[in-house]
């Protein structure tokens, strides 16, 4: 592509910001309804409501867009883990408000998550965008845990990054039962709040003279 028009989209992403986020939205909703291999650019272009033009100004191909997407929801399940405002040394705490940031975000990203675990499979690329959007928040998760376990305030059941794992694929099986049954909400993550620190090696309940 010539210079001058990475120019003009560079531009315009800056200058122009609310039509890349049309199309991102709008492709978003083609991708979960249509799957990523029968999403054509003008499927994505006319539930936008904009022209084909307009559609290459911002992105090169539809698997650009995807992989836009697919880096949003690695951000937003990354950003789930985050202590902020949380004290780290608190565990209980820690585990109730990230157990239910991390899957409210996995439930609300199921769809596109199953689109991509389909594309994965015969796409490279796919698959690698696939495993970063694991990989990260296993990772972090892991390091949290083994901070835990050497300050002597857990007790994991097995090496922290396996136990993240573990954690991860709790959520990832019980974000489709919550997408089914959101009146269970608060069951389910009460429950996994309790399975996962049983993982952590410590009682579902707070003791006594921790409180």
């Amino acid at each position: 592509m010539a210079s001058g028009t990475w120019a003009v989209r560079e531009k315009l992403d800056r200058a122009d910001s609310a039509t890349r986020h049309v199309l991102l939205a709008a492709a978003r909703r083609v991708f979960e309804t249509k799957g990523f291999a029968l999403t054509t650019v003008a499927d994505i272009t006319r539930e936008a409501g904009v022209g084909r033009a307009t559609f290459y100004v911002y992105f090169a191909a539809k698997e650009e867009v995807f992989a836009v997407l697919a880096r949003q929801v690695r951000d937003q399940l990354v950003r789930a883990q985050e202590l902020t405002g949380l004290d780290p040394d608190d565990p209980w705490t820690v585990a109730a408000a990230t157990t239910t940031a991390y899957l409210d975000a996995y439930a609300e990203n199921l769809s596109f998550l199953t689109v991509l675990d389909h594309q994965a499979i015969a796409d490279p690329a796919m698959a690698e965008l696939r495993e970063e959007i694991h990989e990260l928040p296993t990772k972090r998760g892991g390091r949290y845990i083994r901070r835990l376990a050497e300050r002597g305030l857990a007790d994991p059941a097995a090496d922290p990054e396996t136990v993240s794992i573990g954690g991860g694929g709790l959520v990832a099986a019980l974000a489709p039962v919550l997408a089914r049954h959101p009146e269970r909400r608060e069951q389910i993550l009460a429950d996994l709040t309790r399975m996962y620190l049983r993982l952590l090696g410590l009682p579902p309940e707070r003791p006594a003279d921790q409180r």
